[in-house]
């Protein structure tokens, strides 16, 4: 609480005087940006963009590039309704438009089957959510930027604000790894601008998809998809769900900045044109974590354990007349935390107190993107890429002279030079092909080594190996408007990796109808499949004569086949029910040939695996999911999600156990309302909360007896996550307020996540030192006070 007490100290010292200032004049901002075929990218030339909601409304069309301009729009939200002859109408529905940066739109429309020779209104509202590619039919929606910055808790980080949708789930207070149906948080994919990159996340473990904190900053995001399952056959290497991010181009006519600064961090964002005259622009974001400028200064607020960390991130947009649009992007993040011994013996009361360790990571993606239009109907996108990640960390004990003993290090090292090149082809308004390969270039350099208690304590190599390797991607798929109320996505992706040989062939099929004007069902199936981490392929195992062998080299892939059917009915304009039902046969499993052994890779939350495995191993997860969902219209939105599942394994001994991550249901409830304040109502508060109740975490019960004769923990193999935590409950809320001045827009707002201080159980784990089982707890409550301007 201290460190809340300082930040808001600091705070109000620094925006003190704003909350003063009543503005007399109307505020108003400039709404533009660009309208183009949903399917070919081309511009749609002459579309009528209105602004609905205010009397007179304003409006405008678009030019000879797609490019529209309204300005002078009052500040407050709004809706935009898109219309141009043989499209489908689009429908924005609550706007927000304020004081501090302009509104840039980029609209896709869906041209529409039936011939019209004056403008008809075909569709009556925006399919909030409906996810930016053409090619996805279900288990996929969009993440605006908003829902990122106005769920609760989420602090403006993408993955926590999934944990709102159906079939996702997670009971960590801390993590922001996310469950997508009963499947292991590893089986995600992360995509940057159309090309897969490492895990995103400060303090990563190796293999893993989360960390404690996300690099990606909200300013620098743009509308993104994310997808649960059965995802179109451009994405591969994907096992449970693919998050395909986007950033945003800067503001290419006018300067503007963002600076933000909160018990998270501080940071500030800058973006425009390079010159009046071009149309390029570049956009930039540098966070530094607020607890480490407190300990440099001298402010002690997290003991002598900081957690460290910094990132950055830029977009820089090339447009060019005649050889296409290029843009330059990069993320990067370091983050770093050290605990010290409390040399004080008496202090002690466990072995953990005797532990001090360091660990760091570091991350980072870049890359240049090429657009070429061949012609109104066919463009090509290309992506060279450089990325990698770096996990470090080392752990000693410290005897009772304080003196530290050598226990545990590893030093994980992972890069990837990736090529891809997309065609994209629209022969018309019912057919448009799509292909593509991506060839990336795997270096490694792996090095893991610790005690190893049933060799006599003896220090052994688990993995120390050094060397490249290949991932062979190709993917086409086609998708076929059969009628106005009828869509069929079909596809097939191959996936080669040239360290073992290793192959998969991937069929992947939707259909989608609309049988009436509010209400739709849906199909569909696909094989997707996932590499493991490299640490995995070469984990070493130590022979009698002192040799080590690396049994994994030539593991396949995991498999998944994915079946899902959906249905979807909008009740009113802003409110939609939607339910699905999935079922999900996971083959090919690395597991431990031993029969004795229940292990099996789809239960770890990182990718360094020491076991010897085979892909011998089964699993099932199927499920229902329900959302009802009311859009923010009339000030107000609330989602509420139900998933019941089932997640199961075998391993080597044929008998069927619990994952890890079967949690059997999760229901969330996520609401918000808006109050406009001020003279001129253009000022907000906002309160939002969001709900969670899931299942407990699942955990092998210890055998205590033998746990005292061999002084560790010792598991009854043969009940495998047997036993369940009690539920996880978490409540969580965010209180905001929105000054629009006339040159600028101040947000305060307070996050407190797990708001009723609720200690929920994270597991159970063997004391050595008192020889009993204890129960270890998760956080409890954490608040994120936040204080951001954008001028």
């Amino acid at each position: 609480m201290r460190t809340l007490k300082i930040l808001i100290g600091l705070l109000l010292c620094l925006f003190g005087k704003v909350w003063a200032q009543n503005p007399t004049q109307a505020l108003t901002q400039t709404i533009r940006g660009t309208v183009v075929d949903k399917e070919s990218q081309t511009p749609v030339i002459g579309a009528s963009v209105i602004i609905s909601s205010i009397d007179p409304v304003k409006g405008s069309s678009t030019d000879s590039h797609g490019n529209f301009r309204i300005e002078g729009v009052p500040v407050g939200r709004h809706t935009i309704k898109i219309t141009s002859i043989g499209y489908e109408e689009q429908v924005i529905p609550e706007m927000l438009v304020g004081s501090g940066k302009e509104v840039i739109m980029n609209v896709r429309m869906t041209e529409s089957l039936i011939q019209m020779n004056e403008i008809v209104v075909v569709a009556a509202e925006q399919e909030k959510g409906k996810p930016i590619n053409d090619m996805a039919t279900l288990s996929a929606r969009s993440i605006s930027v908003e829902e990122t910055k106005r769920y609760a808790a989420s602090i403006n980080d993408p993955a926590r604000a999934a944990l709102s949708f159906a079939g996702v789930s997670s009971t960590d207070d801390v993590g922001n790894e996310i469950v997508i149906r009963g499947n292991s948080p590893k089986g995600l994919l992360w995509r940057l601008e159309g090309v897969e990159i490492p895990n995103p996340n400060h303090f990563a473990e190796e293999g893993s998809a989360g960390g404690a904190v996300s690099i990606l900053s909200v300013n620098m995001l743009d509308n993104s998809d994310f997808f649960t399952g059965a995802f179109p056959a451009e994405y591969g290497n994907a096992l449970s769900g693919v998050f395909d991010i986007k950033l945003r181009r800067g503001n290419n006519e006018k300067r503007e900045y963002a600076f933000q600064a909160g018990l998270l961090g501080v940071d500030f964002a800058v973006e425009g044109p390079f010159s009046k005259n071009s149309k390029a622009s570049y956009l930039a974001n540098y966070r530094y974590s607020t607890l480490s400028i407190l300990d440099n200064i001298g402010i002690k607020v997290a003991g002598t354990s900081i957690p460290k960390f910094q990132d950055f991130s830029f977009k820089v947009h090339l447009p060019t007349s005649k050889a296409g649009n290029f843009s330059v992007w990069g993320l990067g993040g370091l983050s770093s935390q050290q605990r010290a011994v409390d040399k004080d013996s008496t202090a002690w009361e466990s072995k953990y107190d005797r532990h001090q360790d360091a660990f760091s990571v570091s991350m980072g993606a870049f890359g240049l993107t090429h657009t070429y239009f061949l012609d109104e109907k066919t463009f090509f996108e290309s992506v060279l890429s450089f990325s990698g990640n770096r996990n470090k960390y080392t752990r000693d004990t410290l005897n009772d002279e304080y003196t530290p003993v050598f226990d545990y290090q590893d030093n994980f090292t992972n890069t990837a030079i990736r090529g891809s090149v997309m065609v994209n082809r629209k022969f018309n308004s019912r057919h448009t092909l799509r292909t593509g390969i991506i060839f990336s270039h795997l270096s490694f350099d792996l090095f893991s080594e610790g005690r190893d208690r049933d060799l006599g304590n003896q220090v052994v190599r688990f993995v120390e190996n050094k060397g490249s390797s290949q991932l062979f991607q190709s993917y086409a798929q086609w998708k076929y408007r059969i009628a106005q109320n009828l869509t069929l996505n079909t596809g097939l992706h191959y996936l080669q990796l040239a360290l073992n040989g290793s192959k998969s062939l991937e069929p992947r099929a939707g259909l989608k109808w609309d049988f009436s004007p509010r209400q739709s069902v849906g199909v569909g199936v696909g094989v997707h499949s996932r590499q493991e981490a490299m640490s995995t392929y070469f984990a070493q195992h130590r022979l009698s004569d002192g040799t080590y062998v690396t049994p994994n080299r030539n593991l396949g892939f995991t498999k998944a086949s994915h079946a899902v059917v959906s249905y979807e009915n909008q009740l009113k304009e802003d409110l939609r029910l939607k339910t699905e039902v999935y079922y999900q046969w996971l083959n090919q499993v690395p597991i431990r040939t031993d029969p004795a052994s229940t292990m099996a890779i789809i239960n770890r939350e990182d990718g360094f695996v020491t076991d010897s495995l085979v892909n011998k191993g089964t699993g099932r997860n199927y499920g229902l999911e329900l959302t009802l969902e009311k859009f923010f219209t009339n000030n107000y939105y609330f989602l509420a999600t139900t998933s019941l599942y089932d997640s199961k394994y075998k391993p080597a001994n044929g008998r069927e156990y619990n994952t890890r991550f079967n949690g059997n249901f999760v229901a969330n409830v996520t609401a918000g309302k808006e109050i406009k304040v001020g003279r001129s109502k253009t000022n907000l508060i906002g309160l939002n909360t969001r709900i969670i109740w899931a299942g407990g975490k699942r955990y092998t019960p210890i055998n205590l007896a033998a746990s005292r004769v061999k002084g560790e923990a010792v598991y009854y193999e043969d009940q495998a996550f047997g036993e369940q935590a009690s539920n996880y409950y978490r409540a969580d809320i965010r209180l905001s307020y929105r000054k629009n001045n006339p040159k600028a827009s101040h947000i305060l707002s307070l996050d407190i996540q797990n708001v009723t201080n609720r200690l929920n159980v994270y597991g159970k784990y063997y004391d050595e030192d008192k020889g009993e089982i204890a129960t270890s707890y998760q956080t409890g409550l954490i608040p994120i006070l936040n204080y951001r301007i954008e001028f």
